[in-house]
């Protein structure tokens, strides 16, 4: 829908059909926007009558496309004791309209009566001039947070929402473009909740075949292994513990070394990432003397978000180096990688980790801190193994639902 002709007001692609150029109009005029109410804590916990949705509520499983459940109800008592008026006017699309939420550009669509709190606004639809379908895609395109004011809070009003412009096809064409959205959406949904049902058999999972504190075996083993986990520093079982190398803007190059870093998204989406590429010559390499990367080399990003995280570094086919705010860990031969990638994702690593957090506002971990994390690690190489190959295969479970729900 964004991709219009603006001289012919028709979309570059459409279904069969359909040729009329659509109606471009503001959203003032096909319906209205209204914002919500202050919602006392004292009236809050209900459980029946009609729902009173918050921000928080579009975080909920069943609410990622409309709007089904909350968490607060009100009575028709409580309604007019507080002169509340609830959305009738239906269907509605809402959407935070003051904090940080907003920058989230989020919108679910609403079919029933409801009533919504002070940080949110909802846009009523005129019934004859919308498919509720069709909107609900519609707002999709809509950046609200171009209405965004200057000021301590991020907001807008119902008078700027009313005015942007937009374009509308027949009421027809409509219903087959919702109706094809719809479907899509669903597809997506279901690939979402696949994703975090596997999120969260992997974290019990790593719950229970990692020791937790004060245990010295874990719950859940494979079969034929008895014997008590060791309790190791993270650098010990390392042949290599050190910083990457501080790398300024005027050392990089178009070509030469890669530099790989873990961000806060992973070591492989960000070498997949064309804009984050960058490389630095070779002979800055030497006159830094750098230290290289290898495949199989652990990097542990010691800033946020989350401070801690490590990433295995892929099999590349060029010369490596990460940068001054990674720690390499490279894993001496005697142990399993793949295993200690595991352990570097437990819950006891990251409340370590919090421990030992310093700095100002970025809060980072020290080389010295992670050091000295002691790892449970089984003492055979066998069952270290078969841990991380376990794991290995889940991860590739969850990346294969990610992309799909990309």
């Amino acid at each position: 829908m964004n991709s219009m002709n603006k001289k012919n007001r028709k979309p570059a692609i459409r279904f069969k059909a359909f040729n009329d150029p659509w109606e471009q109009c503001k959203l003032g005029d096909v319906g209205k926007a209204r914002s919500g109410f202050g919602f006392p804590d004292s009236a809050q916990g209900g459980t029946s009558g009609l729902p009173f949705f918050k921000v928080s509520d579009m975080n909920a499983r069943e609410n990622e496309r409309e709007m089904l459940i909350a968490k607060n109800y009100v009575t028709a008592s409580q309604i007019a004791a507080h002169n509340w008026s609830p959305i009738e006017e239906l269907p509605a699309i809402f959407f935070a309209k003051v904090g940080a939420a907003v920058m989230l550009n989020r919108k679910r669509l609403c079919r029933f009566p409801f009533l919504l709190d002070n940080n949110t606004m909802a846009f009523s639809l005129h019934s004859t001039k919308w498919d509720a379908d069709f909107a609900k895609a519609c707002f999709e395109t809509i950046d609200l947070t171009s209405l965004v004011q200057v000021g301590a809070l991020p907001s807008y009003n119902s008078r700027d929402v009313e005015m942007m412009s937009i374009q509308l096809p027949t009421l027809l064409e409509q219903k087959a473009i919702g109706e094809f959205f719809y479907h899509f959406d669903r597809l997506i949904t279901l690939h979402q909740r696949k994703l975090d049902k596997l999120q969260n058999v992997k974290k019990a999972c790593l719950e229970k075949m990692f020791p937790q504190n004060g245990e010295s075996v874990p719950r859940i083993r494979f079969k034929g292994f008895t014997d008590t986990w060791e309790q190791r520093k993270l650098s010990s079982l390392c042949s290599l513990f050190t910083d990457g190398d501080w790398i300024e803007s005027k050392d990089q190059s178009n070509f030469g070394i890669r530099l790989i870093q873990t961000g806060n998204i992973g070591i492989t989406e960000f070498i997949e990432k064309i804009k984050s590429r960058k490389w630095i010559s070779e002979n800055t390499f030497n006159r830094l003397h750098c230290e290289a990367v290898f495949p199989g080399d652990i990097l542990i990003s010691r800033l946020p978000d989350p401070a801690g995280r490590a990433c295995i570094v892929p099999n590349l086919k060029e010369k490596m180096i990460t940068a001054v705010d990674c720690t390499i860990a490279r894993v001496d031969a005697k142990f399993c990688a793949s295993f200690l990638i595991q352990s570097l994702s437990t819950s006891n690593y990251f409340s370590f980790v919090n421990t030992c957090l310093a700095g100002g506002t970025r809060q980072r971990i020290s080389r010295s801190n992670l050091s000295n994390y002691e790892v449970s690690i089984p003492s055979k190489k066998i069952e270290q193994k078969q841990i991380g190959q376990y794991f290995k295969l889940l991860d590739s479970l969850i990346t294969l639902h990610q992309r799909e729900h990309l």
